[in-house]
Order: structure tokens, then sequence, then C-alpha cells
């Protein structure tokens, strides 16, 4: 069964920027500092709560110096991150000391991070995620929960809203605003699909851009229940990846979205940090560890608030 979403992952362009951003303002946990395991030259950033909870990771692979991507149809267009009911007016005054430009409503802000990629901060009433995150610069009542929802572009709605509801469990809500969720009594659950609109213009991948959403699974078991589903009705899925924190599966949607489907377990401790120690020290996979030096020359230096 899928409870929610896992981690949204996206790409940057400079990784001390990314960092700055993410934890100096935005006052999120800087959980694990690895590396793209398909391209150890590169970093891969996880942020969250103060222990990597899943539902409330967002990863970024920072690409260098390479131009923009551009949001648009057959992407994650924006990620909306839940915070507690009534701190609209403080995520204001902070996004403004420190020159983060934004659109406030009475209940989310709208703004885009460095590299332009669109998210929102939305109150959400019920959200009983610790917001454990850590970061001095934010008070625990107003912190960051976690994901509340991504939102899906694509040509046409039908066959991915055939695949939401009818195969991965997503139920409309009674809003009638076109947002869907999958196990209702757990935070970070929702979807919204939208539909392009004449003149929409297709997305490229790029720095400012979504590269997929994970969606959580219990269990190795029920990942490779989803698995044989998939490729049943016809999918292109990938074998099973360790990824160390948690095993995956990959897709696309009808609508071109890359669609992952990862474990709960075993999660970010397995590798032997603490929660104290949690993004502090570059992880490698033991496989590469007899490369430590290597890659680490090749990466820059970063600096942690």
């Amino acid at each position: 069964m899928i409870t929610g979403i896992h981690h949204v992952t996206a790409l940057a362009s400079d990784p001390q920027t990314n960092i700055d951003f993410y934890v100096g303002v935005l006052g999120l946990k800087l959980v694990k500092t690895t590396i793209n395991y398909d391209d150890p030259g590169m970093y891969h950033f996880y942020y969250g709560d103060g222990v990597g909870r899943p539902g409330t990771i967002l990863t970024f692979f920072p690409l260098g110096g390479i131009r923009r991507g551009r949001i648009g149809t057959g992407q994650v267009v924006s990620t909306a991150l839940s915070v507690p009911v009534g701190s609209t007016k403080h995520w204001s005054e902070r996004l403004t000391e420190h020159g983060v430009p934004f659109d406030a409503r009475q209940t989310a802000i709208s703004l885009a991070d460095p590299d332009g990629l669109a998210l929102i901060l939305k109150e959400i009433e019920g959200d009983v995620r610790p917001g454990d995150n850590d970061a001095g610069c934010v008070a625990p009542e107003f912190a960051i929960r976690g994901i509340d929802s991504v939102t899906l572009q694509v040509a046409e709605a039908a066959p991915t809203l055939e695949l939401l509801t009818e195969r991965m469990g997503f139920d409309i809500s009674q809003d009638g605003d076109g947002r869907f969720t999958a196990a209702s009594d757990v935070s970070g659950n929702a979807v919204y699909l939208h539909e392009s609109e004449e003149g929409d213009a297709r997305g490229l991948s790029g720095p400012g851009t979504v590269h997929h959403v994970a969606f959580r699974l219990p269990s190795d078991a029920e990942q490779d229940k989803w698995r044989d589903e998939l490729l049943a009705l016809g999918y292109h899925v990938s074998p099973v990846m360790d990824r160390q924190y948690f095993h995956s599966i990959y897709y696309r949607e009808p609508g071109g979205i890359l669609f992952e489907l990862a474990t709960d377990t075993p999660g970010f401790l397995a590798d032997g940090e603490t929660v104290e120690t949690l993004g502090r020290r570059l992880q490698l996979p033991q496989k590469l560890e007899a490369k430590r030096e290597i890659i680490e020359a090749h990466l820059p230096k970063l600096r942690i608030p």
C-alpha cells in the first residue's frame, strides 16, 4: 500500500548556494551528504526533519554551472511544504529578511529557490509531524513539517488519473480542487493533477526543475508486489536499486513524469551516522569507500550552516 510521498528529488546548480538556502533560510536539516551513485563526481543532498523521516525529504543533485531548466508539462511543477497554522506572517518576514521574493496569500506563500524551483509554504491544519529540524534559525513552532503535496502537470490528464486512482490507490478529495490523497491519516500524502492548457510549454530538465517524485512503501515485499503489478500493466520498471537508505524502483507515468516507489526502511541511520552527526560528513556506499580521497578531491568544498 502506498502511504504518501517519500521524497522529491530536484536539480540544482551550485551546491553551496543550495545548502545555504535550504538549511540557512528554510531551516531544514541536512540529513545526508552523499554522492550521485550513478555519477560519483556529483553531490547528492538530502534535507528533512531531525532524523530524515519519509515524507519530509527534499533531495538535490547540484549539476554545476549549466543552463537552468524550464518548468512545464511533463513535470512536477510545484512542491508544497507544510508549515503550522498561523505561521505565514513569520515566514513572510523571514523571506523578506533574506531577500527572497514571494507571493503571500492568507495561508500560503509561493516562492522559488535560487535556481527557480517552485515551492509553496502552506499552512496545514492537523499535521502532527514534530518539525524537529534542529535549526536554530527557525523556531520549532514555525518549522517546516515536511512535504504536503506535489502538483503534476501533464498534456492529457485521463491516463495519469487512471494510474493514480485505479492502480496506486489515490482518492480524489471532497474539495473538488484536483487534490488526490493516499492513506488519508498520514501527512504528506497528496497529489494535485493539472492538465496543460493550450500554449503551455513542455518542461526542460535542468537546475530549478524536479527530477522525480518518490512514493512510500512500507517494505521490500510490498515493493516486489508493486513491481510485478506494474510490469504486468506494461510499464517499463527498473530493477530494485539499493540506495543504502531505502530501496527503489522507477517508472514513468503516462504523462512522462518519473515516479519512484521507495521503501521506508532502512532509514538514514543505516550507515552508522548518529542523529547528531547526520549530514556532517560525506557518506559513500561501501563499494566506493576505497576511492574516498579521489572522490573528495573532485567535489567542491562545503560550508554547512
